[in-house]
């Protein structure tokens, strides 16, 4: 499942449902408005099955939020251009599956990607 962050705009989460790219929104189908970040987002991440975690919240982009269980992708990238690079994130061929996805945390950026990984040392860098 795509979870979306409720800093992102409802507009964004739009152009992903009509790509038929599935999605629900903190504050909106999932949780409760005004969550705090790390302190009831990660918890409601775990008890979920798989999740990929979208969001603009530096924040998350922390070697230290590492787990199995999920996906977050900080996207530092314009509000209007969350979609888009949700959509190519979810395409790129290292990230296309559930499977791919679970254990890291994840930098999408207009270079490229930036990330960690349960097991690995170090961060690592992919370009488009």
């Amino acid at each position: 499942m795509n979870i979306l962050d409720e800093n992102l705009i409802v507009p964004e989460q739009d152009r992903l449902r009509a790509w038929r790219i599935p999605c629900q929104r903190i504050g909106g189908e999932l949780g409760w408005k005004g969550m705090k970040d790390q302190n009831d987002v990660i918890p409601l991440l775990h008890s979920m099955r798989r999740p990929t975690f979208f969001t603009r919240d530096r924040d998350y982009y922390r070697h230290a939020l590492l787990h199995s269980g999920y996906c977050l992708v900080y996207l530092d990238v314009d509000f209007d251009e969350v979609a888009k690079y949700a959509r190519r994130f979810l395409r790129h061929k290292d990230f296309r599956t559930q499977a791919q996805r679970m254990g890291k945390v994840v930098r999408v950026h207009q270079r490229g990607v930036s990330y960690w990984q349960v097991s690995l040392k170090g961060e690592r860098a992919l370009e488009w």
